[in-house]
């Protein structure tokens, strides 16, 4: 117990540097992940509206078995997919891909750690195309109200790729903090999450997407 203690806590001082160039903590220790890739019906995960007081659309998530992907077709409406266990200290890791259409334009996907099963609790990694690479999101304060959080400006290095390129993404959850890693550097850090636990999953929003690698490392 001791050496896992100081292991993560070696791995998550490198991490937290922010716009030190790093490998990713899968990568830099491959033990302890959980392949979280849905079967083909899904079992395991939920579809939750956004906001969770609208309406489904069409079923817009499957999965690539052969290729072991998770594509969104981006034509089902706003929604999240998230994973029915709750977490609390963890890192998630994912890979994404937009299917690059020539002429479209404003591509937008996201992940999520620490959601309430219904959605209405949210902290998000926001992706676009070449662009964006922040956290954001409606967390809960200390009074219990819920409150806005945009680290937009924290971002000076847009490391997200051009859609129909694969990019590698972290999110790492450790008591109140969470921080995001983008291909090879830290982007931002939110250090007020007011949630100890919840719910990771990934963001259908009107662009095809595919993901691949979805792992998750608890942190006990």
């Amino acid at each position: 117990m001791v050496s896992l203690i100081v292991a993560t806590s070696n791995l998550l001082g490198s991490l937290h540097v922010r716009g030190a160039e790093t490998t990713s903590a899968l990568q830099s220790d491959s033990a302890g992940w959980v392949d979280i890739l849905p079967p083909a019906d899904l079992k395991g995960w939920h579809r939750v509206p956004v906001p969770p007081t609208g309406q489904l659309g069409r079923e817009q998530w499957h999965v690539d078995a052969e290729k072991k992907v998770l594509i969104c077709d981006g034509d089902g409406g706003h929604d999240m997919l998230l994973f029915d266990k709750e977490i609390g200290d963890a890192i998630f890791h994912f890979e994404f891909c937009y299917t690059r259409i020539e002429g479209k334009t404003g591509y937008n996907s996201g992940a999520y750690v620490r959601n309430s099963k219904d959605g209405a609790i949210w902290h998000q990694a926001q992706f676009g195309d070449a662009k964006d690479g922040f956290l954001f999101g409606q967390t809960l304060a200390a009074d219990g109200k819920k409150t806005w959080f945009n680290l937009s400006k924290q971002v000076t290095d847009m490391r997200v790729k051009p859609a129909g390129e694969w990019n590698t993404l972290e999110v790492i959850a450790v008591g109140k903090v969470l921080t995001l890693w983008v291909n090879g550097a830290v982007t931002c850090q939110f250090e007020n999450c007011g949630r100890a636990k919840g719910y990771l999953g990934l963001e259908g929003e009107g662009y095809r997407i595919e993901f691949r690698n979805l792992k998750v490392k608890e942190l006990r």
